[in-house]
């Protein structure tokens, strides 16, 4: 179950299950080679493509799989479901419903950014028993915690954006102040990648699972997520955890070290170029920190598994 090319938008599949359609592309063998990563985008409402340079990371034999979870991009919208629908159990079905049909519940990592750490992380708290290990850029582990920060660094704008992006959204100059934002603390790359305006296009285009999750804007998470709170479960995770953050990022530094504090094995990597998408604002750098992390979990998974058959030939 493989693709040739990660930019061909006419490769991928659908797995159909209890929420909907779910569209996926598989990018590498996943028959073979070392434990596969499943990426979870952002959002939630986001699409999989300001992702895709993450390809890249294929080179070195290890499968990626990219897909649009329910509701966005190539997946099923359900315009026939109430908000009601949209909900985080929902989305964890959907991510066990791909790994099982997919075949590799035996073993595979979780890449999840920003909201797609928060889908990984509840999945991770049910203790899977092939979840290698977990890698979370720009998430956090409580609504409660980016509102506060969010709102502070939204107050640190320089006037007029910082009065301006503090009314409803028809206030004159709001429009301006957002991209004010979004160019400190979202996406510091210029010229921004075409994968990422693909991505805020498609959900300006039907913002529906953005809007009943998070809320309107990146400033008052609102939304189903306005009360996520997992600090009192981070200790649930076994596996370990690579936190990736950049410096001007919206999930600041304060955000991430609850993560860093609550899960027994984490390791975190703070990009001082970069906002919330490191991953194209210091791509080599974010790349070569990830595989060798992946290299480093699944060479102590093998070495642990050699231990065990030593140990159980002994016996």
């Amino acid at each position: 179950m493989s693709v040739d090319s990660a930019t061909d938008p006419e490769s991928g599949d659908f797995l159909t299950w209890a929420g909907g359609s779910t569209w996926y592309r598989p990018v590498g063998d996943l028959t073979c080679g070392p434990a596969p990563v499943v990426v979870c985008h952002g959002g939630p409402g986001l699409t999989h493509d300001y992702l895709l340079s993450l390809a890249a990371l294929t080179a070195g034999g290890r499968a990626y799989v990219f897909y649009d979870q329910l509701g966005n991009g190539r997946s099923d919208r359900r315009t026939d479901v109430a908000d009601g629908f949209w909900t985080v159990p929902l989305f964890i079905a959907e991510l066990r419903a791909l790994l099982t049909h997919l075949g590799i519940t035996d073993g595979y990592h979780l890449l999840g950014h920003s909201w797609g750490g928060l889908l990984a992380l509840e999945l991770a708290t049910e203790r899977p028993a092939g979840l290698r290990s977990l890698v979370l850029a720009g998430s956090f582990a409580a609504g409660e915690t980016y509102r506060a920060e969010v709102g502070r660094l939204r107050d640190e704008l320089p006037d007029p954006a910082r009065t301006a992006i503090a009314g409803p959204p028809d206030n004159p100059g709001y429009a301006d102040a957002v991209r004010t934002f979004y160019t400190r603390h979202v996406c510091r790359a210029r010229p921004v990648p075409d994968e990422v305006l693909r991505t805020l296009g498609a959900v300006r285009d039907d913002p529906r699972v953005y809007e009943t999750m998070a809320g309107g804007t990146e400033f008052d998470l609102r939304g189903r997520l306005a009360d996520w709170d997992i600090r009192d479960r981070l200790g649930r995770v076994e596996v370990p955890a690579l936190l990736i953050s950049g410096r001007y990022d919206e999930v600041t530094p304060a955000a991430v070290a609850e993560l860093h504090h609550g899960l027994p094995s984490s390791r975190w990597e703070l990009f001082e170029e970069s906002s919330h998408m490191p991953h194209v604002e210091e791509p080599e750098h974010f790349r070569a920190t990830v595989d060798a992390f992946l290299v480093h979990v699944d060479a102590a998974n093998c070495r642990s598994a050699t231990s065990d058959q030593v140990r159980s030939v002994v016996r």
